[in-house]
């Protein structure tokens, strides 16, 4: 939410957001990649204490410079994430350990909405917190940019917080089945078809980023930087709710079927909302969208854990994030391209028809997929 704002403020144009948010997500996935080809070989204790401090350094740098270089590269090395979801290195550490927690496929499921859950409540919290510089800026008497450069800081010392809390935290070597974490061998098959689809999801996903939808509320609706982060939490809240049900739905219908059947409507409403009339009309749509486009996180997730075996899950949910960092990293640059040019409703129906696809495709492929994690 604040990302665009902040880099406008530093007299960065539609198309260098784009470009940021690009290599942000291209960094992530090279990241990703590395941990999911070499991360067995340490601690995962260790990788996510290193994590944390990546994180901290990332604020750090964004609240220092100002110059587009020095941006990128903080951007591509560092964990910033200019959407709603987590496509960082946190990310397959955090899911192997769920995962081994977990017993069953419907278990599996109903701990990863719990996390699903507290990371869509903690999301909404922090889109209140778009009103802060404001306020700061304000009764503080100081520059709007150093308010928004105060948030940078914010993000960095929450990154040492996180590290205080690793360090804290219980974290076996293995997983509680026993299996020490592997490469990728039996389980290859599933996770290229999975990771293929997943790609072009992501990359339509891409297209309306957080930060990329936000600037479009401004452009296309004049909504001012508060009043969007207002929307984004009241989204946040919709999308933390529907993590409730996902469990209880993917119980009675299945997995796959839960993914697609509650992504189809979400998509056709992101359609109509970039072709609403009103204001008020497209905050309905997207809000409609917020309920039901989330639901597909923890049984996604769930699902992959399920199809391979439990001690290539790191391996697993590295390769299938890879993918869709790399594809969602190409998107943002030609959402801002399109912004640019003027055509500002094209990202969101160019979203909506590409994740539409996905669903059909996911559905016809993976729908009697056996499951081998139980």
């Amino acid at each position: 939410m604040l990302l665009p704002a902040y880099l406008f403020a530093l007299g960065h144009s539609e198309f260098e957001v784009g470009v940021i948010g690009s290599v942000t997500l291209a960094g992530s996935a090279i990241a990703t990649l590395a941990l999911g080809a070499w991360g067995h070989r340490a601690a995962p204790r260790t990788l996510l204490l290193g994590a944390a401090l990546l994180m901290t350094a990332t604020g750090l740098g964004f609240a220092a410079f100002a110059m587009l270089w020095p941006l990128l590269v903080i951007a591509f090395l560092g964990t910033l994430n200019p959407g709603a979801g987590d496509v960082s290195v946190f990310l397959p550490l955090e899911h192997a350990r769920l995962a081994a927690a977990g017993g069953s496929s419907t278990e599996r499921t109903t701990l990863f909405a719990r996390y699903s859950l507290a990371g869509a409540l903690s999301a909404a919290l922090g889109s209140l917190f778009t009103a802060v510089p404001a306020w700061f800026a304000t009764q503080g008497h100081v520059q709007r940019v150093d308010a928004l450069r105060s948030m940078f800081i914010l993000y960095a010392a929450i990154g040492a917080l996180i590290w205080w809390l690793y360090r804290r935290l219980p974290m076996p070597d293995a997983t509680s089945s026993g299996a020490r974490p592997a490469p990728l061998v039996a389980s290859r098959g599933i996770v290229t078809k999975l990771a293929a689809l997943f790609s072009v999801d992501a990359f339509a996903g891409g297209l309306v980023l957080n930060s990329l939808l936000a600037l479009w509320l401004m452009q296309r609706f004049g909504l001012t930087l508060e009043q969007s982060g207002l929307f984004f939490f009241c989204a946040g809240l919709l999308a933390a709710a529907s993590q409730l049900a996902a469990p209880w739905l993917a119980q009675r219908i299945g997995l796959v079927n839960t993914m697609v059947f509650t992504h189809l409507p979400a998509n056709v409403c992101l359609i109509a909302a970039a072709l609403a009339p009103s204001l008020w009309f497209a905050l309905a749509l997207l809000g409609v969208r917020a309920l039901l486009s989330q639901m597909d996180v923890p049984t996604r997730t769930a699902y992959v854990m399920s199809v391979v075996t439990p001690a290539e899950r790191t391996a697993a949910a590295s390769f299938t994030a890879v993918p869709r960092s790399l594809a969602s990293a190409a998107s943002p640059a030609l959402a801002g391209a399109l912004m640019a040019g003027g055509a500002l409703a094209a990202p969101l129906v160019l979203c909506g028809a590409l994740k539409i696809a996905y669903d059909l495709t996911l559905w016809w492929a993976c729908r009697r997929q056996p499951l081998a994690g139980d």
